[in-house]
């Protein structure tokens, strides 16, 4: 292991806490800083034990390698992937490799100031293979940061028993998507009390709909869905989810309330669909696979809008979408951008760098 290289590991209390977008923010950050860095994810986890997200894995790790411009000597892949199969061989006695001897190899002599490294979905994930949160931390002598997304002041039951389990290893806590009427109540409150407890607060940051928001593309993606017009338009960003079921007088006003949003509706209800066209609407999702009357495509077609036809029922395709939006991935670079700027005024990277004892050169 290089002896100069600082570690840093991003850990989090439950899945889809904000881990990649705050290793893209503050990696970001050190390099301006003049700190190069390195990026590892030792354990890879399939999203929700899905098997059909297979492989995005490698593309997560590909998206943040050339989001923050490293070459290949810069970026390590999972050692595994934390799947149904790979856990049945641990269990049974047929995977006998030491995965802590293994990432010792993985990460000598890496190149960089600091190595940052992605944690799985909780503290305890990979634990038999050696792997977990505090695994990684003792194998690798990393410092611990912690990833939590607010959902109300209760979050600091949850990291005062991250601060039990990972003790002086953890260095500091991030706290993510908290809704704009809550944050003077985490500063004056959350903040307060947790660093009367010694847990450092690195980072209060508010909520922000176009880091929750999907693109068509990933929705047509989860749908199966056949795109009907306007397939360059599939990057749009959609921020909510709209069910069109009711009268047309009644679906104009309540079209209207929301913004970037995909319509789902059926394919046979063209006076939804021209008044859903007529707002601000980012998709329009057309259920049980009927065809759209040919005044929908050309308005949409003009309009820029995509339309999706999927061989589904209302309440599944909401499902789908709505699992969608629970479970965002980093994929646009419109979303990176945000990132680093949310990041940029809200998360103290000069407080980081005292902690890590970083020198710049």
């Amino acid at each position: 292991m290089a002896s100069s290289a600082k570690y840093v590991l991003v850990g989090s209390i439950e899945a889809y806490s904000g881990k990649s977008g705050t290793i893209i923010g503050l990696s970001h950050q050190l390099q301006q800083k003049g700190f190069s860095s390195v990026y590892g994810k030792p354990l890879g986890t399939l999203a929700g034990n899905d098997p059909t997200s297979n492989g995005e894995q490698e593309a997560d790790v590909e998206f943040i390698k050339d989001a923050l411009n490293l070459d290949t000597t810069q970026v390590r892949s999972p050692l595994l992937l934390l799947e149904a199969k790979a856990v049945e061989k641990r269990l049974s006695g047929e995977d006998t490799l030491d995965y802590v001897q293994l990432l010792q190899q993985s990460y000598n002599d890496v190149p960089g100031d600091v190595v940052i490294l992605e944690g799985a979905g909780t503290l305890e994930e990979g634990s038999i293979f050696g792997l977990s949160v505090m695994d990684i931390a003792q194998t690798l002598n990393a410092s611990v940061i912690l990833v939590i997304r607010y959902h109300s002041p209760l979050i600091v039951d949850s990291i005062l028993q991250g601060k039990n389990k990972l003790g002086d290893r953890l260095i500091g806590v991030i706290i993510n998507d908290i809704p704009l009427d809550s944050l003077e109540k985490s500063q004056n409150l959350v903040k307060t009390y947790l660093e009367s407890q010694g847990i450092e607060v690195l980072g209060l940051l508010p909520s922000n709909s176009l880091l929750r928001s999907v693109s068509v593309r990933e929705i047509a993606r989860q749908l199966n869905a056949e795109v009907l017009c306007r397939g360059d338009r599939l990057d749009l960003m959609v921020e909510s989810l709209t069910i069109g079921a009711m009268n047309v007088n009644s679906a104009l006003e309540y079209f209207r309330q929301g913004q970037y949003k995909a319509v789902v509706t059926g394919g046979d209800r063209t006076d939804l669909q021209l008044a859903a066209l007529e707002t601000s609407t980012s998709c329009l999702i057309l259920t049980g696979h009927l065809a759209p009357q040919p005044l929908i495509i050309s308005r949409a077609e003009d309009l820029e809008v995509p339309i999706l036809s999927v061989d589904l029922d209302t309440l599944n395709t909401v499902e789908i979408v709505d699992r969608a939006f629970g479970k965002v991935r980093l994929q646009e670079q419109i979303k990176v951008d945000c990132l680093e700027k949310l990041m940029t005024e809200y998360f103290n990277i000069d407080k980081l760098i005292d902690k890590l004892a970083l020198k710049s050169s």
